[in-house]
């Protein structure tokens, strides 16, 4: 099997994650995933319903976003993931939703602040909101760059939009994404308590470091 072809059947599992987590609605969100070696990157195609994405149905680009294979054009974000491929090239996934708690931070502007063990662990600190822009060309991609180039987190809230997190990898990506949700929401819930206990930013590095570097097989 051709690289290529390994990651479209990747990329058509990941989406999968997306719907099991409930991250998504009919054909909103995406992932992608770069194609190592080459200008290259695999993508969900616009408006397809996730029980219809198979492998075969992922599409091929370069990294400006025209199509380069796939039988479908491909998603209406395709041009913010290229960019961020350009100018971010130590990631090589790229995903987008609409998830419910991590949007509603989103459509308030605010950063999701660093409050809980899990949030240092995975995002290094607070959770940014990155710059108001329109759907359509690199303008969600300078506002993911811009904001993420000097964050340790791998998730941005652009604003008035949704969460857009990178990876390592297309599969890294989307555990950012559901643990992005997660912790959302039990902060919006700690909101509705009072007002939640930031950690100590000694406290953030020790547990991001143990995190990234120790913790797991």
């Amino acid at each position: 099997m051709s690289v290529i072809q390994d990651l479209r059947r990747t990329v058509a599992d990941l989406h999968r994650e997306l719907t099991r987590y409930e991250l998504v609605i009919w054909t909103a969100g995406n992932v992608s995933a770069r194609v190592p070696g080459q200008d290259l990157m695999v993508i969900k195609p616009s408006g397809v319903s996730y029980d219809q994405l198979t492998p075969e149905a992922m599409v091929v680009t370069d990294l400006h976003g025209n199509l380069v294979e796939g039988d479908y054009s491909p998603s209406s974000d395709t041009a913010a993931h290229a960019y961020v491929y350009r100018h971010m090239p130590e990631v090589n996934g790229v995903v987008h939703t609409h998830s419910p708690y991590a949007t509603a931070w989103a459509a308030r502007g605010e950063p999701i602040p660093c409050v809980l063990t899990m949030i240092a662990d995975e995002f290094g600190g607070e959770i940014p909101v990155g710059p108001f822009a329109l759907i359509g060309d690199d303008s969600i991609g300078q506002g993911i760059v811009e904001t993420l180039r000097d964050s340790r987190s791998p998730a941005v809230l652009m604003r008035n939009h949704g969460p857009f997190t990178i990876g390592k990898d297309a599969r890294a990506a989307v555990k950012a994404a559901v643990m992005l949700e997660d912790v959302a929401r039990t902060v919006h819930f700690a909101h509705q308590l009072g007002t939640p206990k930031p950690i100590e930013q000694h406290h953030v590095d020790s547990l991001y470091a143990r995190y990234q570097n120790v913790y797991g097989q």
